[in-house]
Order: C-alpha cells, then sequence, then structure tokens
C-alpha cells in the first residue's frame, strides 16, 4: 500500500505550524497538509507520523495529486510502501478452549498413540465435539514449536470453522482456499514459508504448502471423496499425500470422522493407524432419532404433495411453529434433472457428453454439470413444437420452490454450488442460518460435512434409495456415510433431534445400520463383501481411461491395452474394457479398464512402469495417437 508522511523536521508542534505559514500562498498545497493533519493531529505527529497517511486516502477528498508531488519534490512529504495483509484484522487470541473430561481423556490419548504411531485414525460420532479436541491437540503441537496443518474436505466448512479458530489461534491462523485470489493465497504461502503463520486451515490443496516445521496434519472428515483430485492433473488424494508427507517430514497425522472410510478403519483393525473413538455426544446432547418414511405406502394412500411425505410436511410445519430450524438435504442441484416433451418425448440432451442437460429455473436455462454447456430452455418443443414441456425429477431449487408453495410463511434458503459461487457466499447462508434468519435450509452434500447448528432440530433425506443404489462398489458406504452425517446435524444442543429418511424400500439392511447408528455392524458386514469380491482395502484398484473422440479408434485403443495388461498381470485381474458410465464427455468417447492388484503378491513399482510403457507404446501406433490414456490409482 502506499503512503505518505511528512519529512521528521516537521514532526514538531513550531516546525508543523511554520510550514502551514509557508505553504499561505499556495493554498492547494495547503489544503493538503491540512488534510494530513485531519488524520494525523499535530500533538500525535511526533508518535504516528512514521505511520504516515494510506496515499488513496489522502487523495480520496479530491485534492490535487500534482500539488502532492510538489511537495514531495521539495521535501516536505514523502512516500513509502507498507504490506498490508490482505486479511481483516483479527483480535489477539483470548484463550484455549475448556475440555470436559471425556474430551480431555480423548486428547491425551490421541496424544499418546500419536507418540508410537504415525498415523491415528480418530472416531468420533456427530456431535461429539471433535473440533474442540482438535484445538486441544494443535496447541500442544504449536507449542512445542511445530507447525499444524488442518485439512477441510469442504471450503463451506472451513467458513463456519474458522470464527472459532481465530478466537484461539488469532494472526497465527491463516486460510488457504479457492474462493481467495492469488494474492491473498500468496500471502498464506509466504507466511508459512517464513514461519509467522503457525496454523493452516484449508482444502486439498493446502497440503502442498511449504512447510518448514511441520510438526502434525489432522483430515478431518477423512472418508470424503472430495479430497480426491481428479479433473485435472495433478491427481492425487489429499489424505494419502499427507501420510507421505508426514513420513518424508517425521510428522505425524490425525485421521478424525465420525464415520470413516473402509480402507481407514480396516487399516487401524489391523494396527497399522491407531485407533480412538469418542462415541458419546458432548454435554446432555443426544444423537437425534432416525425414521423410515414408506414412500410406496404414502403413494398409495395419495398423502404425497410435490415430493414431500405427510411426515415430513407435518414435522417441518411442527418445527416452524416452535421456532426451531430444519434441514433438508437432496444430493441433486438444479430444479429438475431434465426436461421432458410430454408428446413426443423429447429430453434436453448436451451436443458434447451423453447426459440429459440438468433444468435451472432461476436463469431459465439447461446446464450440462460435466462439461458446462448451457442454453436457454426452451418454450416450446424443439422437435414438435409442443408447450407441453414438463420438468422431471427433483434437484434442490424445485424443492426450495415447493417448500414456498407449501409452507409459505417459512423462510427457506438454499446451500448448493448454485447459490455459493462468489466468495462470501457460503458465509452468508451460515451466518444467516445461525442468526435464526432462516428456518428451512435446502441443500446438498456440502451440508452434511460438520457444520454444527444449535438451532436444528430436524432433517429430511430425499433420494436416500438411489445413493445407495448407483452402480459403484461404493455406493453403501457412501450412502452410510452422508445420511449419518446430514442426520448429525440434528438435536447437537440441548434439543432433542429428529431425522425422516423418505424411502421406497424401508427393508434395506443399510438404512437399518444409519437408523441404530451401527457403524460396527455396517463395516462388518460391508468388509466380508469387499473380501468376497476382491474390492478395496483387500487389493489396489487401478481405474484406466481411454478416451478419443470417435468412439471406434477409444474401444480399439482399450481393448489393445486390456489385452496387454491381461498378458502380464494375468486376465483375472483385468476387467473391461467396458463404456463408461457416461460414454461420452466434452465430445470424448470413454471406456474404462479396471485391474484388482492383492497388495502382497505384486511388484506395484515393477507394475507401474509397465503400465506407463504400454501407454506409451499404444499412444505410439499411428492408429491410437489421438487417444488419452489415464490412470486413477485407488486411494490407500
Amino acid at each position: 500500500e502506499k503512503r505518505i508522511k511528512l519529512k521528521r523536521v516537521y514532526e514538531g508542534s513550531m516546525e508543523v505550524l511554520q510550514l502551514i505559514e509557508k505553504l499561505e500562498k499556495t493554498s492547494k498545497q495547503q489544503e493538503l497538509l491540512l488534510a494530513y493533519l485531519s488524520f494525523i493531529p499535530v500533538q500525535e505527529l511526533s508518535d504516528r507520523n512514521k505511520e504516515g497517511v494510506a496515499k488513496h486516502k489522502l487523495l480520496e477528498t479530491g485534492l490535487s495529486e500534482s500539488s502532492l508531488k510538489t511537495l514531495i519534490k521539495n521535501g516536505i512529504f514523502e512516500d513509502f510502501e507498507k504490506i498490508v495483509s490482505r486479511f481483516a484484522e483479527y483480535p489477539d487470541p483470548v484463550g484455549e478452549i475448556i475440555l470436559s473430561e471425556t474430551q480431555q481423556n480423548t486428547a491425551d490419548e490421541i496424544m499418546r498413540q500419536l507418540s508410537e504411531k504415525n498415523t491415528v485414525l480418530f472416531r468420533g460420532i456427530t456431535g461429539s465435539g471433535k473440533t474442540e479436541i482438535y484445538v486441544d491437540i494443535v496447541n500442544q503441537v504449536i507449542n512445542s514449536g511445530s507447525q499444524v496443518l488442518l485439512l477441510l474436505p469442504e471450503i463451506a466448512l472451513t467458513t463456519q470453522i474458522v470464527s472459532r479458530l481465530r478466537k484461539v489461534f488469532g494472526k497465527g491462523l491463516g486460510i488457504y482456499h479457492s474462493k481467495f485470489s492469488d494474492n491473498e493465497r500468496v500471502e498464506v504461502w509466504n507466511g508459512v514459508l517464513d514461519g509467522s503463520i503457525t496454523f493452516v486451515v484449508g482444502v486439498r490443496s493446502a497440503v502442498f504448502l511449504p512447510f518448514q516445521q511441520l510438526g502434525l496434519i489432522i483430515v478431518d472428515e477423512e472418508h470424503e471423496p472430495s479430497y480426491k483430485q481428479f479433473d485435472p492433473a495433478p491427481r492425487y488424494h489429499a489424505r494419502d499425500v499427507a501420510i507421505v508427507l508426514a513420513q518424508k517430514t517425521q510428522s505425524r497425522v490425525l485421521l478424525g470422522s465420525a464415520t470413516p472410510s473402509m480402507e481407514s478403519y480396516f487399516q487401524a483393525q489391523n494396527g497399522k493407524f491407531g485407533l480412538v473413538e469418542l462415541l458419546e455426544r458432548y454435554g446432555d446432547a443426544e444423537l437425534p432419532q432416525i425414521s423410515l418414511v414408506n414412500l410406496v405406502e404414502g403413494r398409495k394412500d395419495k398423502t404425497i404433495e410435490r415430493d414431500f411425505s405427510a411426515e415430513l410436511l407435518v414435522a417441518l410445519r411442527g418445527n416452524l411453529e416452535r421456532k426451531e430450524q430444519s434441514i433438508i438435504f437432496l444430493n441433486r442441484r438444479g430444479y429438475a434433472p431434465y426436461l421432458n416433451c410430454q408428446v413426443c418425448n423429447w429430453i434436453g440432451t448436451c451436443d458434447q457428453c451423453a447426459v440429459s442437460l440438468t433444468y435451472h429455473m432461476g436463469p431459465k436455462n439447461m446446464v450440462c454439470h460435466y462439461c458446462g454447456h448451457h442454453e436457454s430452455a426452451p418454450r416450446l418443443c424443439p422437435v414438435c413444437s409442443s408447450p407441453n414441456i414438463k420438468a422431471m425429477g427433483t434437484g434442490t431449487e424445485k424443492i426450495e420452490d415447493d417448500l414456498g408453495y407449501l409452507i409459505p410463511e417459512a423462510r427457506v434458503a438454499r446451500m448448493d454450488l448454485d447459490t455459493t459461487k462468489s466468495k462470501n457466499a457460503y458465509f452468508e447462508i451460515i451466518e444467516r442460518f445461525e442468526k435464526g434468519e432462516i428456518d428451512i435450509l435446502v441443500g446438498t452434500q456440502m451440508l452434511s460435512k460438520g457444520l454444527d447448528f444449535d438451532g436444528v432440530t430436524l432433517v429430511g433425506v430425499f433420494n436416500a434409495d438411489k445413493m445407495i443404489n448407483f452402480p459403484d462398489f461404493r455406493s453403501p458406504e457412501r450412502a452410510f456415510q452422508l445420511i449419518t452425517q446430514v442426520s448429525g446435524r440434528s438435536g447437537r444442543r440441548n434439543n432433542a433431534g429428529k431425522v425422516l429418511i423418505q424411502t421406497a424400500n424401508p427393508q434395506n439392511r443399510i438404512l437399518e445400520y444409519i437408523v441404530n447408528n451401527d457403524y460396527e455392524s455396517f463395516y462388518t458386514t460391508e468388509i466380508q463383501d469387499r473380501s468376497s469380491y476382491n474390492y478395496p482395502p483387500f487389493t489396489r484398484l487401478i481405474e484406466v481411461i481411454v478416451k478419443d473422440e470417435k468412439q471406434e479408434v477409444a474401444h480399439k485403443a482399450a481393448a489393445v491395452l486390456a489385452d496387454s495388461i491381461a498378458n502380464y498381470l494375468g486376465k483375472d485381474r483385468v476387467l473391461g474394457p467396458e463404456k463408461a458410465l457416461v460414454e461420452r464427455v466434452r465430445n470424448k468417447y470413454v471406456f474404462e479398464i479396471w485391474i484388482k492388484l492383492e497388495k502382497e503378491k505384486i511388484n506395484m513399482a515393477a507394475t507401474k512402469t509397465f503400465l506407463m510403457n504400454e501407454k506409451i507404446n499404444v499412444m505410439a501406433q499411428k492408429a491410437y495417437k489421438t487417444v488419452q490414456i489415464i490412470f486413477n490409482v485407488d486411494a490407500i
């Protein structure tokens, strides 16, 4: 920041008064001097003149810049630059957070295990006070002279947790995520490098900051898939990078989650990771009561209104009367998954990807969530000119709109990728919800990730069945984690919490585990299935993606590559090639090959070298020179 100050010879009262008289004949220069003295009074010059006044503040009243230049030239003023933080000023730390006896015992046990193991898994149920325990551990590590990195899976989560951490760590805390400008991130980078920032809170890319004295990396919500960067390169999983980084820097890793990933819990059960569990909520808070709402019966009885069951509507209205808050969770943004002509069955599709275009009612356009292509929603069917076009399915925008019709007196807001594009959008929505200015908050998975709201006593879950039945071996795990996590937003203080999960299949065993909050039984069942079908954590899984603008070329290149890999590793270890779930993205056809490798019998270094060589061999062939081949190695 450019600043202006008086030369030291004019810092005395007599000297500056004589200077005012001297400038009497040059009124504009005198005005500038008087303006400067309005910021720093004569009696304070000796103490505050060295700070000076920001140049833009001095000139913003319409004073002459040429007069200022003359005063500088004549040796009355001098200009200089001062480094000013782009971040707001924060108060000095107010002290440590006081832990309960249970929390203190847990923190002590974590520190004990960190002294013995490089990596410790901390399983603490939702509402158990993991953040306060992190603070105690971070304080201990910082006081020992080391730096700490706390990784969070979502920018929305940094918004809420940072306001708490600032009170404890003050200016020693740095925040690092993509909503900040390049200059703001550079400031954090330099602070980490010179040691002025001892504690960083950031999303996955923060793992690459230049720590000089790293002592501990905390990976909160370690199960979250958003820690994985896939496209564009570099492709990495921040949790795994953290573990490797800790090995290289002789530091430690603490993995935290209420619903740990199968891989991490498996490593803890086998003794590779330490394990600390906290299975009670903080204070008097109890886990919410979770109930399943049968949509099949609701449709049969015709009690469902705009995708809302009668039970959920009654609960939402009851909450509103009691002035308590509610959350509606649906992991699909937009108004509806697609538009459909009721006469000729036309469906709006992306011309670059093999997917339907999601309808967004606000801007009245259709958007591809894979490539970003968007176009205006048609009033008439582009095929048969019928006006009978209907939005099919449900997204968060439609839920918000439906609530305006069903419960018009409720103050409803939405938190998803579409409403949080601006830098401060997360903070504004969360702040309004914390202040009680929002009765019902509708949102996607970003709502499930560790947010803490005192007034929430009801959570409604839409589309649980689609999450569970998605064609991916991790779908049961992902559904269990998401629904359990979002359920944990309810009843976090003295008021009892309630969760209603709308489903067409209440007998599903995954939902039974969720209702009973039974992670151990879920893990036992799921790990047996993984073992039977040779999926991680019993094997390493490598996904090979082959892309080309011509479908035939992509298919043939994938087949050649799959044959060569099968000849080297054995056919039992290679699956495919098959069309990807979305077979065309950004005008390129996509084929997948899956490789399953046992952890003990395979030389991974040799296998990786072989795969890279085979990739080069295929792409060196004239017929496949346009093909793109990507290796995606599964986590842990």
